[in-house]
This record gives structure tokens, C-alpha cells and sequence, in this order.
């Protein structure tokens, strides 16, 4: 028997605790490479909890490689006693000796990104990967941005590669400026503050405005950033749902009666939304419903951070104006980044705003990096100046679109009919939901044995999740590998339907020879 306690009572969820307690047993040396583990049911029926508690914390530990299951012989510790290798702990340091800090057990939150960046690091070697809404890395135009490189380092490179100004290098706030007057949004240098991209957008609005026990709205489900950053601020994280179907008299996208009565309810700070393709369910917000958000925030005096990362990845031709456009009352702070156009890892993105909030965030930034990477942001200055920008992102819209066309017509052919998934119109990623009763990480394990990997939708919720949930992200897979990917998972998740489906049978037999 394991030596495994779990606290029902507790607030921490029961997957994460028996997650920590083997991950703590593996460090301390009491679980051996090479030794074999409970079956996940006969685990949950010897805790006295559902077996879902216990696939789940499996899942995590195979995706930080502590542990292996393998099919018709069980789940093993990674060692060279299961035929696999594993990298020594580290000695302990600076702790003068002894036998060392358990730093696992001293964090104080679950990051749910970090959980899908070590998914996608753990991956099979030539895994089909659907966890990440990262761009597609064979279309990176390299060649476009050495010339662009090049002509900066000949022309300025003692100034880039100085310190700047803490609001952004002055030509690329005048190319955005202009790029913004292009879409509709009016701005001056004042109202323009350059970053390292929307997760610091983010994280500076968020130590901006945000203090512990202030209420934050945001979607749910919702960007795992998010609410990794104002959850870190203490901040109540209030989640309002969003439809994922519209059912009669409803529209798709933020539930807005909901968002009503949260903010009659609540003392809130902030709105935090993405309008357009939002992440992870890929739906967008109508236009009314765009204009009654906007009506709603200057009614109860909230302001909205729109993030605006996706909406130029659009298929269609026509889009909708962003909440920003649409904004009479200066009460949306608008961000926004080239990270999904062709640069994440550059990180440079770009906050709209109020001068007087541009001016707050300004001076936390500098307490934070002192600027944005100079020589990224002239690069990129020479990239939209040049005419470069506007035909890359013509470009990957058509990428994108056939691969989004691809994926809806696989998963109308081969998933059972149970199953639903949204229709985005543009973005990076899709929501599916499985039948009720199905759980994804329990699937996510079986698909990751046949080399397909996706994003279990528990990671994305702020309150509530609903196991039955994921988020394909399909950008960086072209359409053949997306089909053989949906594929894969249809005939799984058949084959567990037809077990429910047999099991089924079986009991109702039972209960027949009873009578």
C-alpha cells in the first residue's frame, strides 16, 4: 500500500494532492526507478476516490516524465529498472548540507500554462501535437526579418543596442500608430505603451489596478495566463461563462446575464475578455453583445481589457470592429502582440489606453525591465514599415483557415455523434466537448500511448471545469496531420463507448437474472 493520505476537506483539489504526495515519494527515494505503481482504478478503490482523481494526477506525473504506463503491464516509475532512463535529482544547495528542501511542496499555486508547456515537452518523438495556439513554425519569414535585422544594425545599431525609453522605441510606436488608425482605433503617443508581449500586458495591469480581494472578471473558461497572474495577485477571480452553443435566445460568447449580475453583485476592478477567436473556445462575441459589454462597464464604471491577439487571424473577409473601435465612454484598455502572427519569441506586444493609465503602467514597467528588447522592436518597426507585416498576416490567414476547414470536416466525419465542438471563423484553437461522462485526461492518456496530445479543458477554467472538455489548438499542424490526429481520437474514444456501451449490457443482464 502506498503510503498516500488524502484531506477530503481540504481546498487543494484531491488529483493535485496525490499528485504532490507520489511526485514528494519519487524525490525522497521511497518510489524507485523501476517500481511498479497501482492501476489507476485499483489506486482510487484502495483511496476510496473516483478513478478520474487518480488518471488525472498520473496524467501530470507522465508528462513531467516521473512516471510510464504502458499498455498490459502497468505504470512504472522512470528508471533504468523499467528499461527507461532518468535524470538524478539534483544535489540540495545552500541549504548547508542535510537532506534538502522539498521545493515542490512550498509552491504556492498550480500554473495550469506550465502544466501544457511540460504536455508538450514530454511529447513522443514525432507526436501529433494539438496543446499548444502557437503559430506555424515552417512559415516563420526568417529571410524577411534578417533584411529587416540588417538594415537596422547598419543604420542604428549603437542606439538600439543602448538603453530606451521605458514606453517603446519612438519608430515603432509611430508604425503602430498608424497601423491602429488603419483599424479604427484613434491614438496618440500617449495613449501607446510597448511590451514584452500580452502576458506582461497583463501582468502590468494587473499590479496597475489590482489589489488583494479585488474582484476580477474574467471569462470561463479562460487563457490559463490569466488567471495565473491575478489569481497571484490575490485578486477573486469571478468567472462568467462562456456559450460555447447558442442555444434559443441566446448568442454565442460571454454569457451576458451573467455578466450583469456578477457586476450588480460584486464591487468588480476589472473585465478582462477576448472578443475575438477567444482561448480557448475559439468564439467570438457578437456585435450586440459587444455593444451591451461596453454598456454594462460604463453603467457600473469597470474597465475592460480587450485582448485583441487573435482577431487578425480571421477567415472570413469581414470582421467585427473591437471593443477599442467601439468605445465612447475611454473605458477599454486594449493589448495586443505579434506573438500569433509570426514572432513568439521575440515578445513584443503593445498596450491602448487613457493617458493617465499609460502613464501608471509606464512607470511600473519601469520598475520591471527598465524597456522592451530595443533591437526586437526596431526590427519589427522595419518589418511594418517595409510592407512585410500586412502580407504576412494575409498570408497565415489563409494558412489557418484551411487548416480550421480541415479540422471541422475530420471531426464531422469520424467523431460519434455525441460529441460537439465549437465553429470558429478564425484563431488558433477549437473547443470540444466529449459525451457526458467522458473524461479528458483520462483520454488524453490513452492518446498520448498512440502519439496524439491535446489540451484537457480542466486547465482553462477559473471556477468549475467541466472534465469532458478540451482545446485542440491547431495552427502549427497542416491539414494531413490534423486528419490523422482527429482520427486517432474518434477510434478511442469509439472504443471506450463500446466498453460503457458492454458494460452496460452486462449490468442490465445482471439485474434481469436477479428478478
Amino acid at each position: 500500500m502506498l503510503p498516500v493520505h488524502l484531506q477530503p476537506e481540504s481546498h487543494v483539489p484531491l488529483y493535485v494532492q496525490l499528485r504532490d504526495q507520489l511526485r514528494a515519494l519519487v524525490h525522497a527515494g521511497d518510489l524507485r526507478p523501476g517500481d511498479r505503481i497501482p492501476a489507476s482504478r485499483e489506486l482510487a478503490i484502495m483511496l476510496g476516490v473516483h478513478r478520474t482523481t487518480v488518471a488525472n494526477a498520473y496524467a501530470e506525473l507522465e508528462s513531467e516524465g516521473l512516471i510510464q504506463g504502458h499498455v498490459g503491464r502497468g505504470t512504472f516509475i522512470k528508471g533504468n529498472g523499467n528499461g527507461l532512463k532518468i535524470t538524478p535529482p539534483a544535489p540540495p544547495v545552500l541549504n548547508g548540507g542535510g537532506n534538502g528542501i522539498r521545493w515542490e511542496l512550498l509552491f504556492a499555486d498550480e500554473r495550469g500554462e506550465e502544466v501544457l508547456s511540460r504536455l508538450t515537452a514530454s511529447a513522443p518523438e514525432n507526436a501529433l501535437s494539438f496543446v499548444m495556439a502557437r503559430p506555424a513554425q515552417e512559415f516563420f519569414p526568417i529571410d524577411e526579418l534578417q533584411i529587416c535585422v540588417n538594415a537596422v544594425l547598419r543604420r542604428e545599431a549603437t542606439d538600439v543596442l543602448n538603453l530606451g525609453p521605458s514606453d517603446g522605441y519612438a519608430p515603432l510606436k509611430e508604425a503602430l500608430l498608424e497601423l491602429l488608425e488603419h483599424e479604427g482605433i484613434p491614438a496618440r503617443d500617449e495613449n501607446l505603451l510597448i511590451t514584452d508581449g500580452c502576458q506582461q500586458s497583463l501582468d502590468l495591469i494587473s499590479k496597475a489596478f489590482v489589489r488583494p480581494g479585488d474582484s476580477v472578471i474574467l471569462e470561463n473558461p479562460t487563457y490559463p495566463g490569466a488567471v495565473a497572474i491575478f489569481g497571484g495577485t490575490r485578486a477573486r477571480c469571478l468567472g462568467v461563462p462562456i456559450r460555447t452553443h447558442a442555444e434559443p435566445g441566446t448568442s454565442l460568447g460571454l454569457d451576458l446575464e451573467a455578466l450583469e449580475a456578477t457586476l450588480a453583485a460584486n464591487r468588480v476592478k476589472l473585465i478582462v475578455l477576448t472578443p475575438d477567436f477567444q482561448n480557448p473556445t475559439g468564439t467570438s462575441m457578437p456585435l450586440a453583445s459587444r455593444r451591451k459589454v461596453l454598456e454594462l462597464a460604463s453603467r457600473h464604471q469597470v474597465p475592460v481589457v480587450e485582448d485583441h491577439i487573435y482577431a487578425r487571424l480571421h477567415a472570413r473577409e469581414d470582421r467585427l470592429p473591437s471593443l477599442k473601435q467601439l468605445d465612447r465612454s475611454n473605458i477599454v484598455i486594449h493589448i495586443d502582440s505579434f506573438a500569433k502572427v509570426a514572432f513568439p519569441g521575440l515578445r513584443v506586444g503593445w498596450i491602448v489606453a487613457p493617458a493617465m493609465a499609460i502613464e501608471r503602467l509606464r512607470v511600473v514597467k519601469q520598475t520591471t525591465d527598465l524597456h522592451t528588447d530595443q533591437l526586437a522592436q526596431a526590427t519589427l518597426a522595419e518589418f511594418l514599415r517595409r510592407g512585410m507585416f500586412s502580407k504576412h498576416v494575409a498570408k497565415m490567414r489563409k494558412v489557418y483557415a484551411s487548416r480550421l476547414v480541415a479540422l471541422d470536416e475530420a471531426l464531422r466525419k469520424y467523431m460519434p455523434e455525441e460529441t460537439r465542438w465549437t465553429r470558429p471563423e478564425g484563431g488558433m484553437c477549437l473547443w470540444l466537448e466529449l459525451p457526458p461522462g467522458f473524461d479528458a485526461s483520462e483520454l488524453l492518456i490513452h492518446s498520448k500511448e498512440r502519439g496524439v496530445l491535446f489540451a484537457p479543458g480542466r486547465y482553462f477554467y477559473a471556477q468549475n471545469p467541466l472534465p469532458n472538455t478540451l482545446r485542440l489548438g491547431y495552427a502549427g499542424l497542416d491539414e494531413k496531420q490534423i486528419v490523422r490526429g482527429v482520427t486517432i481520437l474518434a477510434e478511442l474514444l469509439r472504443v471506450e463507448m463500446r466498453k460503457r456501451q458492454r458494460g452496460v449490457r452486462r449490468a442490465e443482464r445482471s439485474r434481469v437474472a436477479l428478478v
